[in-house]
């Protein structure tokens, strides 16, 4: 299952306390402040991880501490800094800052670190304050508090197609097809109620990670159907493969589902409208072939065919989305 939000709680580490000693040794009257400082406290980082596609992994466990900075002491002994805690998260996270509401970082580079709580500095020994006017401190600072604070995380999947279209387009089947995804598929509407990930090969050791978005409907944008929850991951595919029906069972034209498609795309964000993208009449199967140049005519430009039952066509679909994520052709077209 995937798991596109989750709130965490982080707390840094506290610094440790300055000590106040003296060295004292026989035959050395003088021996003058030796407390050392305390040690810093860890800090709470994320992390990104190629490996994660979900944040399933964060919400069983929402508590992160680091570990605080150890106490100073004599014969200048400085303490050890505290740990840091680090937290991996899936490539693609939108990490916002609970209370304030701002974005605090979008870590979408596998390794990429950022900083959500940092540690106490470190309080200061009296051997730091010695002079020459104030040969024998007697004061030491406390370590610095640690932060704490409620993290809200976002996940928008990063792949290289987005597959979109109405509920009964096929995109659960086309996804079966072209990888080893196994995505629910029936009959009825809005069978897939999260984003699937698979990896379609491609000759040549090529290879495309497509991302399986729930059927969109009309108001998707304002929040219809299973829209509004899921529209934010086609923000991050590069090409949009939008998957038409054509042979809807309603009846419906294919051309003004696909219209349908597109409105809601840009009302949601108008840099979606200007994304690459691949249209395909799926289903062909289940038209005769003498039938089909009727549909395919009605667009302004002949779309693609095939069918995610019988892999017809499939081929030619994943050629045409390399092309685009290799940057090929700078736009897709609509219908």
């Amino acid at each position: 299952m995937l798991i596109d939000r989750a709130r965490i709680f982080v707390r840094s580490g506290r610094g440790g306390d300055g000590c106040v000693s003296f060295r004292r040794e026989k035959y050395i009257p003088k021996g003058g402040p030796d407390g050392g400082n305390g040690g810093r406290g860890g800090d709470v980082v994320l992390v990104g991880d190629a490996s994660l596609d979900t944040l399933l992994t964060v919400t069983h466990r929402p508590h992160y501490r680091a570990e605080k900075g150890q106490q100073g002491a004599g014969k200048q002994m400085n303490g050890a800094d505290g740990d840091h805690k680090r937290v991996a998260v899936p490539l693609g996270t939108l990490v916002f800052d609970e209370e304030g509401g701002e974005l605090i970082a979008d870590i979408d580079s596998a390794g990429q670190q950022v900083i959500v709580a940092a540690g106490g500095v470190g309080g200061r020994g009296n051997e730091s304050y010695k002079s020459a006017t104030n040969q024998a401190p007697r004061e030491a600072t406390e370590g610095a508090p640690w932060v704490e604070r409620t993290l809200r995380l976002e996940l928008k999947l990063i792949a290289d197609v987005g597959l979109v279209g109405l509920p009964n387009a096929g995109k659960s089947t086309l996804l079966a097809a072209i990888s080893a995804a196994r995505p629910r598929v029936a009959d009825y509407p809005f069978t897939t109620l999260h984003p699937h990930l698979g990896i379609a090969e491609l000759p040549g050791g090529r290879r495309l990670v497509v991302a399986d978005i729930p059927g969109l409907i009309e108001g998707a944008a304002e929040g219809a159907g299973l829209g509004h929850d899921f529209l934010r991951h086609v923000e991050r595919t590069r090409v949009l493969l939008h998957l038409v029906d054509i042979a809807p069972v309603d009846g419906s034209d294919p051309k003004e589902n696909a219209a349908t498609i597109d409105r809601e795309l840009a009302a949601y964000a108008a840099d979606l409208a200007g994304k690459p993208r691949v249209v395909a009449l799926n289903k062909i199967d289940l038209v005769p072939e003498d039938d089909r140049g009727g549909v395919t005519a009605s667009f302004d430009r002949e779309p693609l065919v095939c069918s995610g039952a019988t892999g017809e066509g499939i081929d030619a679909v994943l050629e045409r989305c390399w092309s685009l994520v290799g940057g090929a052709e700078p736009a897709g077209w609509q219908a």
